[in-house]
């Protein structure tokens, strides 16, 4: 069964954040996700999730200084005990929102990184992702890395499904997961469908959007009801996050959902 949750960052933004969760039920969503929850308390995110009859079901890893630049901690040396202040905080928000996983996004590599420094952040990386699946295990969660596109974000450090497996392969913690978003897989490497099957055992959230303006997912080259198909024939049970930039008003572009219980 196909379960869909808004992403409250991208969705909804006609309403104060606060508000999306209602307005996310009320258009038919059952989950949310959304990138930070560090700018409220814990407790009021838990009322609003609670008010609304939704399941908080991904949000991510403190980045840094979002607002500078970065884009995640993971694999810069240097920034280790920012990065584990990061995970215990963010544990802490799972906790109080029942939240089963959390996103640790990789980063970026300096300009012109030779294959010294990609060592260095990979090393980097394998450590960190160490400590964060230890910490997460103890509290019964999952950590998810996610490979995510160098035209949308140049210079980040995980842009290939090759090189994310490969690190979940090397760092071996069982709930140190897959974050497999179709879009940014189509505009690296396509052949959607494949990837899927390739790496369904390791997949713990999928994501979605067109591709390639990041509108719904009914519009651009990739062809979603396939790809829904092919999930439910192999037997996902997890979330698909909705993380795409409405063409105009949310509730205007949701008849592509209609078919899962979205009302638009």
């Amino acid at each position: 069964m196909i379960r869909l949750a808004a992403n409250l960052t991208l969705l909804f933004t006609e309403h104060t954040f606060l508000d999306r969760f209602a307005a996310a039920a009320e258009a038919g969503f059952r989950g949310v996700e959304y990138l930070f929850p560090y700018g409220h308390d814990p407790a009021v995110l838990a009322a609003a999730l609670r008010e609304a009859g939704v399941e908080q079901v991904l949000f991510n890893l403190p980045p840094g200084d979002w607002e500078t630049g970065e884009r995640g901690l993971a694999s810069l040396p240097g920034r280790e005990a920012e990065f584990r202040d990061g995970v215990i905080e963010a544990l802490r928000y799972a906790e109080a929102l029942d939240c089963p996983r959390v996103h640790a996004m990789a980063g970026l590599l300096p300009v012109g990184a030779d294959a010294e420094t990609r060592a260095h952040h990979r090393a980097t990386y394998l450590a960190n992702l160490r400590f964060a699946a230890a910490e997460a295990a103890k509290v019964g969660r999952q950590v998810l890395i996610e490979p995510i596109n160098t035209r949308d974000m140049p210079g980040f450090f995980l842009p290939h499904q090759a090189q994310a497996m490969a690190v979940l392969e090397e760092v071996g913690a069982s709930n140190l997961r897959l974050q497999f978003d179709l879009y940014h897989c189509q505009v690296m490497e396509g052949d959607l469908i494949r990837h899927l099957e390739r790496q369904f055992t390791a997949i713990a959230h999928v994501q979605i959007a067109g591709v390639p303006d990041r509108h719904e997912p009914d519009v651009g080259e990739v062809h979603y009801p396939a790809l829904f198909a092919r999930l439910e024939q192999l037997g996902y049970a997890g979330w698909i996050g909705c993380e795409y930039r409405p063409a105009a008003g949310t509730r205007d572009g949701l008849g592509w959902g209609r078919d899962f219980g979205l009302t638009g």
